[in-house]
């Protein structure tokens, strides 16, 4: 479906449904297109001047209008109650244990996506306003905090395993944006004030879509979906999914980085 319709490549379990609701909607619209084309060009000829010279005030008689209009309001309400709820419920109210997923906090500004794992011991640790950097400390993380101590920060790189579920926690630090997968078929806007949680399950991993792009340097893209600024053009954050093991042994390499970072021996 994603070729036909010129989309990226699947890489999500709920994609398929959208996938397919996208189809659906593309084929009535084809056949809207063709069908009003069609008609447009009949009445053209057939109520041109030289054969109609005088006006008919009466105008169609038949109900052949009110049948197409029923028709496509039928097809619509279908693809409404048949699809489209069906998957805004899965993905809106279906949400997986925490316990059971990747737990992520993605904190968007301008023009960066700031992102936030738990850590060892799967707790998030405190924030602060008042120790907010945006060099050294964008998401002003309180590392004298017990909680904060083992947790990852980076910027515009999130790393995911494959074949689990991801739980992201978004919400922004100045202005609207929007947290745009188009491979996992994820958009969600972040706003100001709010934490919006927003669910998926990756089966794709970077290399495979390497493999299938042909291409050794294509990687998942974290794309703004929101006018943000000026800058809007160059928030670009970038997705590796891989597998259980190389998820794991990057979140170590990240921890022992930032513990050295730290320089502090008692930083865990």
């Amino acid at each position: 479906m994603e070729n036909m319709l010129g989309l990226p490549p699947l890489a999500s379990v709920h994609g398929a449904g959208i996938d397919r609701l996208l189809g659906w909607v593309h084929w009535l619209m084809a056949v809207l297109f063709v069908g009003w084309g069609i008609y447009f060009i009949y009445t053209v000829i057939r109520f041109r001047s030289a054969r109609q010279p005088k006006a008919d005030y009466v105008g169609v008689t038949s109900h052949y209008s009110s049948y197409i209009e029923g028709g496509v309001a039928l097809f619509e309400a279908i693809l409404l109650i048949g699809l489209a709820l069906p998957i805004w419920a899965t993905v809106k109210n279906d949400f997986p244990e925490e316990s059971q997923a990747t737990v992520v906090r993605v904190v968007s500004e301008q023009f960066a996506w700031n992102i936030h794992y738990p850590g060892a011991d799967g707790i998030f640790g405190k924030t602060s306003l008042d120790l907010l950097d945006a060099e050294t400390n964008p998401l002003g993380l309180d590392r004298s905090d017990p909680y904060a101590q083992d947790d990852i920060t980076t910027i515009n790189q999130l790393h995911l395993p494959v074949n689990k579920p991801v739980i992201i926690h978004l919400t922004s630090k100045d202005v609207i944006h929007s947290f745009g997968l188009p491979e996992m078929r994820v958009k969600q806007d972040a706003i100001p004030g709010m934490s919006i949680p927003v669910w998926f399950i990756p089966t794709l991993t970077t290399a495979e879509l390497r493999e299938i792009k042909e291409d050794p340097n294509v990687t998942f893209e974290i794309a703004c979906a929101q006018l943000c600024g000026l800058g809007h053009y160059r928030m670009r954050g970038f997705l590796t999914v891989e597998t259980q093991e190389e998820f794991d042994a990057w979140l170590a390499e990240e921890a022992a980085a930032q513990q050295e970072e730290a320089g502090d021996d008692d930083w865990w």
